[in-house]
């Protein structure tokens, strides 16, 4: 009987494992919590700050305290944490009776001794043989002149996440904070030492713990067997691959030690690279990092830095990147820790922070004040407040789930963007960049979520690496109805880099050698560019947009044309119609997406801005947005900082028309089904 219930008890489990496993495969929706609705604020931490702490939270409406005192980062409080680990607890305790939530920071891969030069023990001193190294035996150890937050006389280095004796201890330290109630732990930049100074281009690290795991995986040697550099070289693609593997299974690690001990409490990242080379090379690759953690803090700009520097054609590419945060997330919390002001002269602090936190909503992530490019203070306490009080108000409208209504697919493709960093980036930007000048419906497929894609029409933008299951896949969207559009080199090598024989893609829509030849080609359902028209758009804006953000002259501008082009031609030569149309300047980012079951169009201005000149916008005038069916609504507008208003649509045949009159810096608009309306006289 016994072994007949075991038997039992074991089909049960694989059971529920299996069905667990397929509906967290798509794009299922994640149970919310208080994660996905912060607002947060940094603060340094020690125990005589606490309350200081919770009342500045509770004063400028922070939801999501971070606390620094980083156990794991000095190397006093990593060889005795006991002070630090009160200080935390006490903070939890206090957090949680004003009905807040608290994280708290620690170093990933970097510790710091204090005052080096005159101490006995220092982690280098202690340890040479758990840090990470160039390929000559350099040592990532470094001093005051090095990075902002390493003080004179400081040392330091940065630790291979295979050295066994340092992980084990620090795994020991994750469980200790865990422990104290703490609502999550924040593990700043887990990376390989490439963003140093002199360090940028060593494909760090050659440690010997690195290079007998990577032979260990591959059996190539680290030091003898790969070209760095070269992405034509297949074991060098395997060392970029291993690495970005290894700081996946490293946060992994920490999320499995921190759930055991507290299964409430978050794990969550910082990670500086967007989507480009930059998370190649310092192996921190956030689309893979969001399948095995709670959270990921893009401490993530384009173009400048600051929000006050920042000019339009930045702002688009910003929004672009976190749209693709947001795909990557699959429903888990993405949060921003960005900057708005450091002394920009002719510029507001307030200003520069009410248009960074605009472009964050707007795109569903999680706002984050700072002073300066640090992670603590604010440039504007009274606009925190004000923005943060707002923001709460109606939060809903920003994070509840968000759902496609008729969206056309844009394909971010990991592996071509692993191998082909340059050109995969500025093509995909160039997509995303038109759909959201373009106004168009637009969501962002990955290799995951492909086989659960409704819409009705794909753009992969030279998505050189596919496998076949991927284009068995897209094989599948046509025949159920989609159509594709698909530009330069798509389909022409496997995930390892290896060029195809014959192309897949051109072998599924009957695409012959002379037809890869000329400027576009086009089916019942499919476009084919080989110039890559989205790489062009994207050079082109880089270096002639802003000029006209400032004016209304841009009609007859070379990217309008070459945006209209593009949107024309798969109108027209696919039959593309969406259920929303929406008619506004290219200045203007838009988005569409059912929240709640209820259409909503989030629109950011970018209009007039001038990087360090003018922070204030140019309004937009009479947004045309058009419902192409017969269903009743009432149209509600939410001006940014502003309150809800009611707008007055006019119907005609099948379609139903609303005029926005003015979006001054935003503005989200919504429709309310209107279950019985009154009939017609």
């Amino acid at each position: 009987m016994k072994n007949i219930l075991r038997i039992f008890w074991t089909i049960l489990i694989i059971f529920i494992t299996c069905i667990l496993l397929f509906s967290c495969s798509g794009d299922q929706e994640i149970r919310q919590d208080w994660s996905h609705f912060v607002r947060i604020a940094g603060h340094g931490l020690n125990a005589s700050r606490v309350d200081s702490i919770i009342s500045r939270a509770n004063s400028t409406h922070v939801f999501g305290i971070e606390v620094d005192n980083d156990i794991t980062g000095r190397y006093d409080s990593f060889l005795d944490p006991k002070e630090k680990l009160a200080a935390i607890r006490l903070l939890a305790q206090k957090a949680h009776e004003n009905k807040n939530r608290a994280f708290v920071y620690i170093a990933g891969l970097e510790c710091i001794t204090s005052n080096a030069g005159n101490a006995q023990h220092t982690f280098f001193k202690d340890h040479p043989d758990w840090v990470q190294r160039d390929i000559t035996g350099r040592p990532a150890v470094f001093g005051g002149n090095d990075a902002f937050w390493i003080r004179e006389g400081d040392e330091d280095v940065w630790i291979s996440p295979y050295a066994v004796e340092w992980r084990k201890i620090y795994m020991q330290h994750v469980k200790e904070i865990a422990a104290t109630g703490i609502d999550g732990i924040y593990v700043d930049i887990p990376y390989w030492m490439t963003h140093f100074e002199g360090w940028e281009d060593t494909w760090a690290s050659f440690d010997d713990y690195t290079v007998r795991a990577f032979r260990k995986k591959t059996g190539l040697d680290a030091k003898q067997d790969i070209k760095l550099g070269d992405f034509t070289d297949p074991g060098f693609l395997r060392w970029v691959n291993f690495r970005i593997e290894t700081l996946t299974a490293f946060m992994a690690e920490i999320n499995r030690t921190v759930k055991a001990v507290n299964p409430e409490c978050k794990t969550i990242a910082e990670i500086y690279p967007g989507i480009d080379e930059s998370a190649v090379r310092v192996g921190a690759d956030v689309q893979q990092m969001y399948e095995v953690i709670d959270a990921i803090t893009h401490e993530y700009s384009e173009g400048a830095y600051m929000a006050a520097a920042r000019e339009p054609v930045d702002w688009f590419a910003y929004m672009a990147g976190m749209y693709t945060f947001r795909a990557f997330a699959r429903g888990k919390p993405s949060w921003m820790l960005s900057y708005s002001w450091d002394g920009e002269k002719n510029i507001e602090p307030g200003e520069a922070m009410r248009n960074l936190f605009l472009s964050q909503i707007m795109t569903g992530t999680n706002p984050w004040d700072a002073k300066g490019h640090v992670m603590s203070g604010s440039n504007d306490y009274k606009v925190r407040r004000d923005v943060y009080k707002w923001i709460a108000a109606y939060e809903h409208h920003w994070y509840k789930p968000q759902k496609p209504i008729t969206p056309i697919g844009v394909y971010f493709s990991p592996r071509t963007r692993n191998s082909f960093v340059d050109d995969f980036y500025k093509s995909y930007m160039g997509a995303m960049i038109m759909m959201l000048q373009a106004h168009q419906e637009f969501q962002i497929v990955l290799p995951q979520t492909l086989r659960f894609f409704k819409g009705k029409m794909l753009v992969l933008p030279d998505v050189r690496c596919m496998n076949l299951p991927e284009v068995e896949l897209i094989e599948k969207l046509v025949k159920s109805g989609g159509k594709v559009v698909f530009t330069g080199e798509s389909g022409e090598y496997d995930h390892a880099r290896k060029k195809y024989t014959a192309n897949p893609l051109h072998n599924l829509f009957g695409i012959t050698s002379e037809g890869a030849n000329q400027k576009i080609q086009t089916g019942t359902d499919f476009i084919f560019y080989p110039e890559c028209p989205v790489r062009v758009y994207y050079d082109e804006i880089k270096k002639n947009y802003n000029p006209y953000a400032s004016s209304d002259t841009a009609r007859d501008a070379v990217f309008v044309k070459l945006l209209g082009d593009f949107v024309q031609n798969f109108q027209q030569k696919l039959d593309y119609t969406s259920l929303v149309e929406i008619q506004a300047s290219p200045f203007i980012a838009t988005q569409v997406a059912r929240v709640d079951d209820q259409i909503h169009i989030f629109l950011a201005n970018f209009k007039g801005l001038q990087g360090e000149v003018n922070a204030r916008q140019v309004a937009e005038k009479n947004v045309r947005i058009t419902l192409k069916d017969k269903t009743a609504r009432i149209c509600y507008l939410l001006p940014y900082l502003g309150e809800v208003q009611t707008i007055a649509g006019t119907s005609t045949g099948n379609e139903q028309m609303y005029i926005i009159p003015e979006v001054q810096k935003g503005a989200v608009v919504w429709f309310e089904e209107i279950v019985n309306p009154p009939a017609d006289k």
